[in-house]
């Protein structure tokens, strides 16, 4: 028998009623599909207002769903089975200042029905993972936003959950801080946990995740792994460095239909990119520029980074012309 998916998403959607007489309606997410293996890291990626907040909202129970089906570790999303093998890192959690690091693990842990025993062993493991055993006794009220983020790692983790969703892990932390949650969120999937997060640091996401999911409005523009996507969202990129490049070259490279932005980089030296590129486009490109008397000193083929993927995707396309 195969093992349940650790998030199973079928034709997810949430239409939101707006308005005094709630008649207009605003789509969250429009027939989201989607699943999350066991031990896997799955970054969700998206702009302001794509879904993300919405989809992880209905995966905790939170905001009921309109159509479609979500289920985590096998049991239907929001179900108080599901939920008490999840462990949740809200982007901005708030602990009442009067707790300290360690009296808001026991609070924490009390809401998870944990015994005074267990939560002791663990409040000590945790602080010392996530870099707070020194100032366990301190007034929260006193931490840095970065201390807070740790700190909300550390009750996410505390009931030792099977799946960890993460809102923003890494926000507020230094690049030391930064490296250290990396560290753990491999730890963590060494273990065999499944981790599900959502981050605006791209270059982040894609050192720790396996796979990835691109929300733009509410549907999924795309999954898979860096090189997945890669190989469906477009060619590899090109820079090249020219010099002699005119003004007349430059406007014939405006009048084709290859994106290639430009950059001065010495006064007669230009460096040239093209972020979708294959092998015809740069031809084309190499054979315009010495038509024009440009000459051509470096020309390097490189992978699309996962930014340069995501604003493909994402980026609103503009009209067609009538």
């Amino acid at each position: 028998m195969e093992p349940h998916r650790a998030i199973d998403i079928q034709e997810l959607r949430k239409t939101y009623r707006e308005g005094i007489f709630r008649r207009r309606r605003q789509q969250a997410l429009r027939g989201v599909s989607l699943a999350v293996q066991p031990g896997e890291v799955f970054g969700l990626l998206g702009p302001n207002g794509a879904g993300k907040t919405t989809l992880i909202k209905i995966l905790l129970g939170i905001v009921h769903k309109s159509g479609g089906t979500a289920s985590l570790l096998g049991h239907p999303a929001g179900s108080q089975i599901s939920r008490s093998r999840v462990g949740y890192l809200p982007e901005n959690l708030r602990v009442a200042r009067h707790h300290t690091a360690r009296t808001a693990l026991n609070f924490y842990g009390r809401l998870s029905r944990m015994s005074t025993q267990q939560i002791a062993r663990r409040s000590d493991e945790l602080l010392e993972l996530v870099g707070l055993r020194q100032r366990d006794r301190e007034s929260v009220r006193g931490f840095s936003k970065g201390m807070g983020q740790r700190l909300g790692l550390a009750q996410a983790l505390l009931h030792d959950p099977d799946l960890l969703i993460l809102d923003e892990p890494t926000d507020g932390l230094d690049p030391l801080g930064r490296s250290q949650v990396r560290d753990i969120i491999n730890e963590l999937k060494g273990q065999g946990k499944t981790i599900f997060l959502n981050s605006h640091i791209l270059q982040e996401v894609e050192m720790i995740c396996d796979r990835f999911a691109i929300l733009a409005q509410g549907e999924l523009k795309a999954i898979g792994s860096i090189d997945d996507l890669r190989g469906s969202n477009g060619e590899a990129s090109a820079t090249m460095v020219v010099s002699s490049f005119s003004t007349m070259a430059a406007e014939k490279l405006t009048q084709t239909d290859v994106a290639v932005t430009t950059e001065a980089i010495q006064p007669d030296l230009s460096r040239l990119r093209i972020d979708k590129c294959p092998q015809a486009d740069l031809d084309r490109v190499v054979d315009l520029l010495r038509s024009e008397g440009a000459s051509i000193h470096q020309i390097q083929r490189g992978s699309s980074t996962l930014e340069q993927i995501f604003l493909s995707l994402v980026q609103p396309q503009p009209p067609e012309s009538l």
